[in-house]
């Protein structure tokens, strides 16, 4: 309730400047993205948006990302959703809303149609999909930029298949292998095959956000081992992206 107070009334610093200098902040989505959903909504897909974010700011970001007619790309956009709660939380425990004017209204028992909706939780959106479908075991790809917000719940909770939207990809090629654990690091080369070629841009403080050299005791070489960040990629994203446009 207070976030919403915020918003209306411009306060703190960071409402008001979003607000009032979008363009320096926030990227418009390249034709490519646009392009590549619409095709998916002419196809038959059900698109969703689902954001943590309330209505009113979510509205704000879409207009300028994709334009005032961003609402035609998807079918249904659940705003308030409060991952990773929305993926873990019972009907009962998250219900759905409708919206008025930004306002949150009385919760629902069941979603029946597409649309705007605030709140709510996975299991009656899945319950959704599969009346607007007709399929018992409909298929839903969840593309999400947050390990912990989207991809390991959307798989944990939901089994989605993910597409973890990953920065750290632009920066360094790295394949991981579907089993990465299935030979010996120590039995590969230090850039050998598709484990780790050489970066181009790692952080100076960290190193790679994929890759860990262990020093060798006493005389051994040191070896390559994957950093926890990276099994949670292998283990709870379908695949991992560095962009939208990648995909499209």
């Amino acid at each position: 309730h207070s976030y919403v107070l915020i918003f209306l009334e411009d306060c703190g610093m960071y409402f008001p400047e979003v607000k009032n200098h979008p363009d320096k902040y926030l990227q418009r989505c390249p034709e490519s993205v646009k392009k590549w959903l619409k095709q998916m909504k002419n196809a038959g897909k059900i698109l969703l948006l689902i954001t943590s974010s309330h209505s009113d700011y979510c509205r704000l970001l879409c207009e300028h990302v994709l334009g005032n007619d961003f609402e035609e790309y998807f079918d249904i956009l659940i705003t308030n959703a409060l991952k990773p709660g929305f993926f873990s939380h019972t009907p009962n425990q998250r219900p759905f809303r409708t919206l008025e004017n930004d306002e949150e209204q009385e919760a629902l028992l069941s979603l029946d149609k597409p649309g705007w909706y605030s709140q709510g939780n996975a299991i009656q959106l899945f319950d959704l999909l599969k009346k607007m479908t007709g399929k018992l075991d409909p298929k839903v790809v969840y593309f999400g930029d947050s390990m912990h917000s989207d991809i390991f719940p959307a798989r944990h909770y939901s089994n989605w298949e993910t597409v973890f939207i990953l920065e750290e990809l632009l920066g360094e090629e790295v394949t991981v292998p579907a089993k990465a654990e299935s030979e010996p690091l120590e039995k590969k080369g230090k850039y050998e095959g598709d484990w780790l070629k050489v970066p181009y841009f790692v952080s100076k403080q960290w190193g790679s956000f994929f890759m860990d050299r262990l020093p060798g005791l006493e005389k051994a070489e040191e070896t390559l081992v994957h950093t926890w960040s990276c099994k949670c990629i292998s283990t709870y994203s379908t695949i991992a992206i560095p962009s939208l446009e990648a995909i499209a």
